[in-house]
């Protein structure tokens, strides 16, 4: 019984944004001490960090393409529904939300595995090829897990999204120095093959993360199902209005997230390509691993506390929102 009051507790707007300001700091900081160990390593240093960050940055393009505007997106439509006792309603578009977005992902996957080679060539990192053909799985889970985690805050349960975000840092942490300590040891040092272990890392942390909220889901599942039952005001609406409504409110996010994302895509071309012309190539990709190991880690820093907010308040206005509109038709 206690489980159960607990499961329907809602968190608040203070408290979710208190949740997700602390599990922005905490992953921060352990992504801090996951570069700091990156750069110190022998055998990985400045060179590896820029491959590994060519390999990662490649793949956040895909992921914010696939993921970055779903929950915000899916917290909006979901909130209102709940906000006017619509829990069938809402829970039919988590389900359309889950199969739409979950091919997307699989779409990304498929693609950045297929063209890795291609890819890699092209931003002249050729050794950055491994590393996203094993950050390409991640894709698929990240996507699904945004919808997830959209479906959460909708119904105030933000605090799940905190914590799923949190684990995953935990885990990529302490994952990443066991794969690259362990890759190294089986390579005698080779960099290319420790920035793809460190990259490895990346998608058994979003794998376990994946799970944890998949399990979380399916307990939550108990509070759901009577409620969504119990639904008296249903509305229907058709697939392709739920999908347009979803894209209506995340496209605008993803395009804003992807010129960040794509300005660091024009550093790795730019930066590695201009400072071959007068350094070494080994040299040329240190420099650009101090930027991306180094720099962007520090000054991504203050962003995390605006997406706390963000993330917090959408379906806080949004339910708000729904139940004005409710009275005003009344």
């Amino acid at each position: 019984m206690e489980k159960t009051r607990k499961l329907e507790k809602k968190d608040g707007f203070m408290k979710g944004v208190l949740a997700l300001m602390v599990s922005q700091v905490l992953i921060k900081l352990l992504g801090l001490i996951s570069k700091i160990f990156l750069t110190n390593k022998e055998g990985f240093g400045d060179v590896g960090n820029g491959i590994y960050g060519s390999g990662y940055q490649i793949y956040a393009m895909l992921l914010t393409i696939s993921s970055i505007g779903v929950p915000n997106a899916i917290s909006k439509l979901i909130s209102e529904k709940v906000a006017v006792d619509d829990y069938k309603g809402a829970h039919r578009i988590f389900k359309i939300a889950l199969i739409t977005f979950g091919l997307i992902g699989l779409t990304g996957t498929l693609v950045l595995f297929f063209g890795a080679g291609a890819i890699a060539n092209s931003i002249e990192v050729p050794e950055a090829m491994l590393s996203l053909q094993v950050l390409s799985p991640s894709i698929t889970f990240v996507t699904i897990a945004s919808v997830l985690r959209g479906y959460f805050n909708g119904l105030d349960k933000v605090s799940v999204t905190a914590k799923s975000q949190s684990l995953e840092q935990v885990f990529k942490t302490l994952i990443t120095i066991l794969a690259v300590e362990f890759v190294g040891m089986a390579t005698n040092l080779n960099t290319t093959y420790m920035a793809a272990g460190a990259n490895l890392a990346t998608t058994l942390s979003v794998l376990l993360s994946f799970l944890y909220i998949v399990m979380y889901y399916k307990t939550f599942r108990k509070i759901v199902v009577p409620k969504i039952k119990a639904t008296t005001n249903y509305q229907y609406e058709r697939v392709k209005k739920i999908v347009r409504n979803i894209l209506i409110v995340s496209i605008p996010i993803t395009l804003s997230a992807i010129m960040s994302t794509l300005s660091k895509i024009v550093d790795i071309v730019t930066v590695v390509k201009g400072l071959k012309t007068f350094l070494p190539d080994t040299l040329a990709k240190a420099q650009y691993g101090i930027l991306s190991g180094k720099v962007d880690t520090l000054a991504t820093l203050p962003l995390s506390f605006n997406i706390a907010f963000a993330t917090a308040l959408v379906p806080s206005v949004s339910g708000l929102m729904a139940k004005r509109e409710v009275r005003n038709s009344k």
